[in-house]
């Protein structure tokens, strides 16, 4: 699959939010980017990473790691989530700097095989930072995907109006038409 198409119905999402996208409901069966080194090497072309980081399988179990814990921090409670995602960023940091351009900050890893997962629940943090609220489940119940809500009033539900936000019309004029 390398080289290959992203399959994934939602895509460019912050990374957090993208990695969380790897799996995806299609027919009512849940599907999963990162089954293999193959998926993988996907994800990190989806997201730029692919230059710096191999699709190996450290890479692999350490982003699955970081992927569990996003979803129990976005869908669980905070009490839950943020021991996770801490574990997650306990495998890097940031190291601030001065360069001929001006002030600078760098990820460093221990193990240069979590930067993949350090780096999503990093931008996590960012996403709590800048917008909250703004972190949302696509709202059709068949749908695990989720968004940051760049919208101007901030009320986007779906995932794609042309997908999750069209099923729910249609079903709510199915449901009109039928009573």
């Amino acid at each position: 699959m390398s080289g290959a198409r992203d399959p994934r119905p939602l895509t460019g999402e912050p990374l957090a939010l993208d990695l969380l996208n790897t799996r995806w409901n299609r027919d009512g069966s849940l599907q999963d980017l990162l089954t293999g080194p193959d998926g993988l090497a996907v994800w990190l072309a989806a997201n730029g990473l692919d230059g710096e980081y191999a699709p190996d399988a450290a890479v692999l179990r350490h982003l699955l790691q970081a992927r569990d814990a996003l979803k129990a921090a976005v869908d669980g409670s905070p009490r839950e989530g943020a021991p996770l995602v801490d574990a997650v960023l306990g495998h890097g940091r940031i190291r601030a700097g001065l360069t001929a351009r001006g002030p600078v900050e760098r990820p460093e890893f221990a193990d240069p095989a979590w930067g993949p997962a350090w780096l999503a629940a990093r931008n996590y943090l960012e996403l709590l930072t800048t917008a909250p609220d703004r972190i949302r489940a696509c709202a059709h119940e068949s749908c695990v995907l989720h968004f940051f809500d760049t919208s101007r009033n901030g009320t986007r539900r779906w995932c794609s109006m042309a997908a999750c936000g069209n099923r729910a019309k249609a079903s709510r004029h199915y449901a009109r038409s039928r009573g």
